[in-house]
């Protein structure tokens, strides 16, 4: 299966005005690609229009719930209307909720759900007729929460868990229908977005992510970097791997651990704060938290999984080097 260079494709971005999905609507328009984009707040939506065509990019929006079908159709009549059609769907929009399962309410559970596992079902069936027609790409942006659980988040991890058992299902039927769609599952790592302070907060301080982060930019490269070379799974940063990994390698251990230091490594001094976006836009145009951290720019994992040749090349021509030098050192320490 071949994808269009970034540069010649329509992408749609669902969540597009706040942390990854902002950060990847302007390393799109950089690179020259059509945008059509997807958020709550319209507000927000013609201010990120008129920024981006400013700097040359065609551009479009709707507003739309992803948790509402006949909505996120309508944005695709729109954004065919306009562009002719599109190339890549990302579903990115999802919130989260902190608290023990215990004392949150099954109705912000089932709020939440709406958003992260049914808008990527809505945003699916919504951009799979296009895409089945004229060939492209379908990226779910899940977390690597997809793999694992953690404590405090227990409606996010099982739908991102959701979330990944739907990828997966949908992508193997697919292959069986010989569609020309590429399925791609991002499974990121903690990243400096405002995820918490748009979390709606159950506890009596306010959480944080646990380090390792990552800036927004870093996810958005592995988007775009699918949305042109098919991918299955996509970890972005080097701590989603491992942790994954931990998890499933040695389930027994990962829960002794998790479970001793899960809480405390989400624990702050601070008071809670009760403003959310669980059930409308809270976007503000903000690709970061104000939270100051110490955020990777970069993943050195994500790289090299993304050019596993070129990663590979590198290492032998280090090891070359190497070998080499060796070689010399051992010839001048030999006795005539």
């Amino acid at each position: 299966m071949k994808l269009k260079p970034v540069e010649r494709q329509t992408i749609v971005i669902t969540g597009a005005t706040s942390g990854i999905g902002l950060a990847t609507a302007r390393l799109a328009a950089r690179r020259g690609a059509r945008l059509f984009l997807i958020a709550r707040s319209e507000g927000d939506l013609r201010e990120l229009a008129a920024e981006l065509a400013k700097r040359g990019a065609q551009v479009d929006y709707a507003v739309a719930d992803v948790a509402d079908l006949p909505q996120l159709k309508v944005a695709v009549e729109r954004a065919v209307e306009r562009f002719g059609g599109f190339d890549t769907w990302v579903n990115n929009a999802g919130v989260s909720v902190y608290g023990r399962l215990a004392d949150v309410p099954v109705d912000d559970q089932r709020q939440l759900f709406e958003t992260n596992f049914w808008g990527v079902v809505n945003g699916s069936l919504a951009a799979l007729p296009y895409l089945k027609r004229r060939g492209g790409a379908l990226i779910n942006v899940g977390s690597e929460l997809s793999d694992l659980a953690v404590p405090l988040q227990g409606a996010y991890v099982a739908s991102k868990h959701a979330v990944k058992g739907y990828t997966n299902a949908l992508r193997l039927e697919l292959m069986d229908e010989g569609a020309p769609v590429s399925v791609t599952l991002i499974k990121p790592a903690g990243i400096h977005t405002q995820f918490v302070e748009h979390a709606r907060n159950y506890l009596d301080f306010e959480p944080k992510l646990p380090a390792p982060e990552y800036a927004p930019d870093v996810v958005a490269k592995a988007i775009l970097h699918a949305a042109q070379y098919p991918q299955r799974d996509v970890f972005v940063g080097g701590a989603s791997r491992g942790m994954s990994a931990f998890a499933r390698q040695t389930p027994s251990l990962f829960d002794r651990v998790v479970s001793a230091i899960g809480v405390s490594l989400q624990h702050t001094d601070d008071p809670p704060s009760r403003a959310d976006g669980l059930e409308s836009g809270a976007g503000g145009l903000k690709e970061r938290s104000p939270r100051p951290r110490r955020v990777h720019d970069s993943s050195a994992y994500t790289a090299a999984a993304q050019h596993p040749y070129r990663t590979i090349g590198l290492a032998l021509g280090v090891g070359a080097v190497w070998l080499a030098a060796a070689a010399s050192r051992r010839g001048r320490a030999s006795p005539p």
